[in-house]
């Protein structure tokens, strides 16, 4: 099965793999040959980093390839899920306890980034998620004991 991707993941993926083959690869060949200029390179440590920050470039390059390859990218504007959760879903908790708001959006696992509220869809929080409707009440298995969010809104936007 390909891993599902949203199409905004996808085009953040493809911009960082041509910024990595476009800028840092040819800023890091660079470094190795004036590195190299500088003579033995036994005890060069600005070689030794330069090539080892390559290595991490080439990695990240070929990880990177790999991934949007096997990936299938799904345009959620084009979902017609109505309030129920699925893939690509924006959906907006209230914690039942403090009325606390957060937002998150349910995205591949090569897209997931807790910082910018994007969960993966293999993640305890978007399988609870996944299949309920706008009203419903969820509970979650946390670090700090289980806790109870009502799904206030559901949007589907890339």
């Amino acid at each position: 099965m390909r891993a599902p991707i949203t199409t905004k993941g996808a085009q953040r993926l493809r911009q960082e793999l041509d910024n990595l083959k476009s800028v840092k690869r040819p800023e890091v060949i660079a470094a190795i040959a004036e590195a190299r200029a500088h003579g033995d390179l036994k005890e060069n440590a600005e070689y030794h980093a330069a090539r080892e920050q390559q290595g991490f470039i080439e990695g990240r390059i070929k990880q990177l390839e790999s991934e949007l390859s096997h990936s299938e990218v799904i345009d959620i504007s084009k979902l017609n899920a109505g309030s129920r959760i699925v893939f690509g879903a924006t959906v907006e908790l209230a914690d039942v306890e403090t009325d606390e708001s957060k937002r998150y959006q349910i995205v591949g696992d090569l897209e997931a980034d807790i910082k910018l509220g994007l969960i993966a869809i293999s993640s305890p929080l978007a399988r609870a998620l996944i299949g309920k409707h706008e009203g419903d009440s969820v509970t979650i298995d946390a670090p700090a004991g289980q806790r109870e969010y009502e799904i206030v809104s559901v949007s589907y936007q890339d």
